[in-house]
């Protein structure tokens, strides 16, 4: 009987392991995505304006699309402008994740400059 219990404990001590495996393994991306949306972010913030090249937007989907420079599996960015005054974007990030399979996650965030003053 206490064999009985000993094994059901120990399976359940392995189930939780695989879902904090897999929630770790979640988080991760959700960080990745979220430094790649920051990246661009940081490339507005140099440029002082929220459109920037072609050659740049282009880099960054490309660093997006690749995992070994810490890009997402099945990764997509895109970068939308808002009809608005203050010039905002919203920065898409799509991937496809490792443990849900085929289920696409998805980043955004929204950005505006602040007007700048010439010093």
């Amino acid at each position: 009987m206490s064999l009985l219990v000993f094994s059901l404990g120990v399976l359940g001590l392995a189930g939780f392991q695989a879902l904090l495996t897999r929630q770790a393994v979640e988080a991760s991306e959700r960080s990745r995505a979220a430094l790649m949306a920051n990246e661009l972010v940081a490339e507005m913030w140099k440029a002082r304006r929220t459109e920037l090249d072609a050659d740049v937007v282009s880099a960054w989907e490309a660093r997006v699309q690749d995992p070994a420079v810490l890009g997402l599996p099945g990764g997509e960015g895109e970068v939308t402008a808002l009809d608005d005054d203050a010039g905002t974007v919203l920065i898409e990030v799509r991937w496809t994740s490792v443990v849900r399979g085929s289920q696409t996650s998805t980043y955004i965030t929204e950005f505006s400059l602040p007007p700048f003053t010439e010093d």
